[in-house]
């Protein structure tokens, strides 16, 4: 009976340590300073012109089933930087991205196939242009510890993605102008308080 009792004891002490493992998943915030989205299309065989928007959103990583974790990104479409001020100007009007009827862009994850300790391809929804469209995104887990800046708990994490701007309905100049477009994604997050 006292063997039994010092089984029971220890298998109850060791049940709050096993709910610590399975921690839940965590909110953080997407770092606006540190995660943007990068562009490269052709320019009529010349050369491969690229531009870049800041993203913002919030991601849910659930560490123990990573397949379950989830991100949301809105882009300001209006914030296009491409190191040339008419060419912004340009890519901003209706012949290409219309910011005046679509000021934004969104991806909602809704699926994560984890490939690798580090990397996963994540399945979600590009709505870009006023279309919505399924893209997936090959993403590396970069790192994840305190920031030394800010002393938060954050994560990093890189992907890339290959689109057709045709599939959104930006047509303007193509053959010429690639429909092929080449993306590149860097992101930062902070646990949410």
């Amino acid at each position: 009976m006292k063997n039994l009792f010092r089984v029971f004891f220890l298998f109850a002490s060791l049940f709050p340590f096993s709910i610590v493992i399975n921690a839940a998943p965590i909110n953080y915030t997407l770092d606006p300073n540190h995660t943007y989205v990068l562009w490269h299309i052709n320019h009529f065989g010349f050369s491969n012109p690229s531009g870049k928007w800041m993203a913002a959103g919030n991601l849910v990583l659930d560490k123990d089933s990573p397949q379950n974790s989830q991100v949301k990104a809105t882009i300001d479409l209006n914030n296009l930087v491409t190191g040339v001020a008419e060419l912004d100007k340009h890519l901003k009007e209706k012949l290409f991205f219309d910011v005046t009827q679509f000021p934004t862009a969104s991806f909602v994850s809704n699926s994560v196939d984890v490939t690798s300790k580090t990397t996963a391809k994540v399945q979600g929804t590009l709505t870009l242009h006023g279309i919505s469209k399924p893209v997936t995104l090959n993403v590396t887990f970069n790192k994840a510890a305190a920031n030394p800046i800010t002393n938060k708990d954050s994560v990093g994490f890189s992907a890339t993605t290959t689109l057709k701007r045709s599939d959104f309905g930006i047509t303007t100049l193509l053959p010429g102008v690639s429909d092929e477009v080449k993306i590149n994604i860097e992101a930062e997050a902070y646990k949410t308080m």
